[in-house]
Formats: C-alpha cells, structure tokens, sequence
C-alpha cells in the first residue's frame, strides 16, 4: 500500500477540502461511503465510525485542542493529579535549529506536537543527522490536517517541537503500547500495537483484558507475540477513566515499563472515523458502547 503524504492527500482532496468549508456533513457523507462502503446516517448513527462523525461535527468541547496537543495536553493531565505518569520533557521549543543536540542524552524521541506520526526515536545521537532532523522538523510544524476529514481541533494549538526520555522496555522486551477505549467515562476495549516482521498488528481486549477474538481494527491480528498483562492494570483503567470524563469518547494511552505507567497520548477520533472495523458486527457493538446527546433525542 503506498501511504501519500499531507502535501499529495491535499491536492488530490482539493475538491473536498473546499465542499468541507461550504457542506461539513454532505463532505463527510460522501467520504464516507467511498471509504467504508456505506452510507453514513447522521441523524441515527449506529456504528462507532458513525458516531465518530457525530463527534467531529457537532462535539465543540474546547479542551479537545488542548488534548489533542502533545505539549498542550501536559497541562491537562497535570491538573487531573498525574503528573507523575508524564514523561520526562527534556527541550521544547518553536524552532527546531535550537534543539540542544549537544547536551541531549545519548538516546531520545524528537516529536512534532500536532501530528501522530511526526517523531523521530533516536537511539544513539552518534548516528543522527542534526542537518535532517531540523528540516523533517521544519516540514511537519508546517503541515497541517486534512481540512475534509473534519478534524477541526488538530492545530489550534501551535505546534511546536518537543524532545522527551526514550523508553525501554524491560529486559530488551518491546514497549507495549497499552490504549484505553473510554465511552462516557469508562473503559470497553484496550488494543495493544504489535509488530510482527515490521508490520504493523493489533490484538483488541475487553477491559478485563480478554481477547477479542478474530476483531481487526484496521490492521491484523498478532496471536503469536506474548502480550504482557500489566501489573497495574486497573491503575491505568482507573486513571484512563478520570481522564476520559470530560468527553463523549477519548482513546487513552499508556506504556507501562519497569513497573511504571507512562502517558502517551488522548485521540478523540480514531482514523478519522474512516477505520476499517471487522467485522461490521463489531463496529456496531462499539457504537452500542458510544451514547451520545443525540441518542437520546431519537430514544
């Protein structure tokens, strides 16, 4: 699959990047349908990917800029009482030419704070190239979310280059990725990002962290990775839901090493809403788990 970057997507999206600005639902709707197959009802949304769109549209809460910002959001955990679970903020900064190379450790993540994939994990700074860092920074705080898939609150907050501690997992075993699905302030499903011979695999868990057996959430399933089950499971489920409790839906993420929990981030909307879920049945199963004003309106 050829993944296109942020410039190609908006050319190619132009069209719906401009209906957007003159009809948010009929864009949606028509994306929708070409990426998901069927038609999105917005006045009755059953699936979760369609209550997903319900949110974009219709769900202002101004903490979800703050949120969906990786240094914004700090703040926001802070005041919940979990400063502890942040992880160590080693530079931030606007202007990625004043990163202090030369006073980093010798290992360190490199994040652009708008965007899921702007990171850069260094595990020997011997080996990194200074000149490369600073124009791939450069690059993405220019970049800006897709204006079609109506994910108004990315990039309010201005973006900024930010450097933490890099995390190891114990004994050389992978860093888990542990997030939390909370609906209306609790936890219904935890997925874990595996990979297996450099893909990218997901195995989804209900809250007592049981196997869903045989659900894809976008990509495959990987039965054969020993998946730890961390000791403090119902710590992160218990700090996952005070943090959910100001939103209809947030994911919540964590990783848990050397028996501590680490904040990783909050996505309101996964995919977009575009995500393929298999099968369908378990897509409505997740939007059962979703109430939402308008639920009550048809109710």
């Amino acid at each position: 699959m050829i993944k296109l970057n942020n410039i190609t997507k908006n050319v190619i999206l132009t069209p719906f990047n401009i209906l957007y600005k003159i009809n948010p639902s009929l864009d949606l709707k028509i994306l929708f349908r070409l990426k998901l197959g069927y038609k999105l009802d917005l006045k009755n949304p059953k699936t979760y990917n369609e209550k997903l769109q319900w949110i974009k549209l219709y769900d202002k809460n101004p903490l979800m800029p703050i949120c969906c910002d990786k240094y914004a959001v700090r703040s926001y955990i802070e005041s919940k009482g979990y400063k502890r679970i942040l992880n160590n903020l080693i530079w931030s900064g606007f202007n990625p030419e004043e990163i202090p190379f030369d006073k980093l450790p010798k290992k360190f993540v490199i994040k652009v704070t708008h965007g899921s994939t702007f990171n850069i994990i260094c595990t020997d700074k011997n080996k990194l190239g200074k000149n490369d860092v600073i124009k791939k920074c450069k690059a993405w705080l220019k970049a800006k979310f897709l204006p079609c898939y109506g994910e108004w609150f990315y990039g309010i907050e201005k973006p900024r280059v930010i450097v933490e501690e890099y995390l190891e997992g114990d004994n050389g075993l992978p860093l888990f990725d542990y997030k939390f699905f909370c609906f209306n302030g609790k936890v219904k499903m935890i997925y874990v990002d595996t990979w297996k011979d450099g893909h990218h695999t997901i195995n989804a868990y209900d809250s007592d962290f049981n196997l869903f057996k045989d659900v894809e959430l976008g990509y495959p399933n990987d039965y054969e990775t020993e998946v730890e089950v961390p000791k403090s499971l119902k710590e992160m489920e218990k700090i996952a839901e005070d943090l959910s409790k100001d939103f209809f839906h947030v994911r919540v993420d964590f990783y848990y090493t050397h028996g501590k929990i680490y904040f990783g981030e909050l996505t309101f909307t996964k995919g977009a809403g575009f995500g393929k879920i298999k099968p369908y049945s378990f897509d409505v199963k997740m939007g059962s788990w979703l109430h939402l004003p308008i639920d009550r309106k048809n109710g």
